[in-house]
């Protein structure tokens, strides 16, 4: 696989073996010298033509950590500004020598456009397009799952996790959904049904408008932002209702199993989706997930650009 634009794509083998790099790249961390040599003399571009904090900064210490040389490209302050087209933007960094395109947009499908254009010749690697998808994000939350609940060398056969918020605006949603299937977790999605996309009952999930219904039985939940910047009108009468029906406190917390975690791709709104109490508790992930972006991140860039061994279906 030349490309990782959409979870989907992904074999149930292809993503236990991006898994099982990324906990072998994980003991890198751990390490007083943390670079390995492995894409010495690579280049990898972030295009970033949309804000971004942790997606950004992760791809960037993912690359450096595996020696590679880092182009950051952000479309403010960017000819981009000026009315540059993706087109002319791509075949800029394919005259620099670009061996691997990192792109976030704002446009569902540009990594899929880019990737298939060819105006570049070089690796893409979807970071976030619109509200379509973020496979990376995907990545990270199910090795973050598997490493909590059932070990490195475990499996998320069986599993039960809840996927709680903004359904419709959310990438994240989307990608999780399509990974832990592959990968054997039974999903839950719960949302407002003005949150929820058409055609939401094709994909490999449930659907339920009650957040209380799923909690008991739920071995990880993943709450989403209500992301008002994609919004252009009301979904939900008040963000008081919104919290008092489908944000996770401490109540709530407490139906869960003992052995539960939580997740949350952030940027949080605590308060909203998710209370400080929770989001700081012992059983919140979610500083990990951060720590296991890099990881994930090395493994996608390493198997991509030439890592993976010989005959593997990465490079297939």
């Amino acid at each position: 696989m030349k490309h990782l634009l959409s979870a989907g794509d992904l074999t149930p083998a292809q993503a236990v073996q991006i898994l099982d790099t990324t906990a072998e790249l994980a003991a890198v961390s751990d390490r007083p010298m943390k670079k390995l040599p492995t894409l010495r003399g690579r280049t990898v571009v972030n295009l970033f033509f949309e804000d971004s904090t942790r997606t950004r900064i992760s791809f960037e210490a993912a690359a450096k950590r595996l020696s590679a040389d880092v182009i950051n490209f952000a479309a403010k302050g960017s000819s981009v500004s000026k009315g540059e087209s993706l087109k002319d933007t791509a075949l800029t960094l394919e005259a620099m020598g670009a061996d691997a395109v990192v792109i976030r947009h704002g446009s569902s499908g540009a990594p899929y456009r880019l990737a298939n254009s060819g105006w570049i010749h070089g690796h893409v690697v979807n970071a976030g397009d619109g509200s379509h998808e973020h496979p990376t994000q995907a990545l990270l939350d199910a090795f973050t799952i598997r490493r909590h609940l059932a070990g490195d060398a475990g499996d998320l056969a069986g599993m039960q996790v809840t996927i709680v918020g903004d359904v419709l605006h959310s990438r994240v949603a989307r990608s999780n959904v399509l990974l832990l299937d592959t990968l054997g977790a039974d999903v839950t999605l719960v949302a407002p049904p003005t949150l929820l996309p058409v055609g939401v009952e094709t994909w490999p999930c449930r659907v339920s408008y009650d957040l209380d219904e799923p909690l008991g039985k739920t071995d990880a939940v993943m709450m989403l932002r209500v992301q008002r910047e994609r919004m252009s009108a009301s979904y939900f009468p008040s963000e008081r209702e919104y919290s008092r029906r489908y944000g996770l406190g401490a109540d709530r917390m407490a139906q869960l199993p003992e052995s539960s975690i939580v997740l949350h791709p952030g940027p949080m709104n605590r308060g909203m989706e998710i209370t400080a109490d929770v989001a700081d508790s012992p059983r919140s992930v979610i500083v990990e997930q951060v720590t296991n972006g890099v990881s994930v991140r090395m493994a996608v860039l390493y198997l991509l650009l030439g890592g993976a061994p010989e005959g593997s279906e990465m490079l297939a």
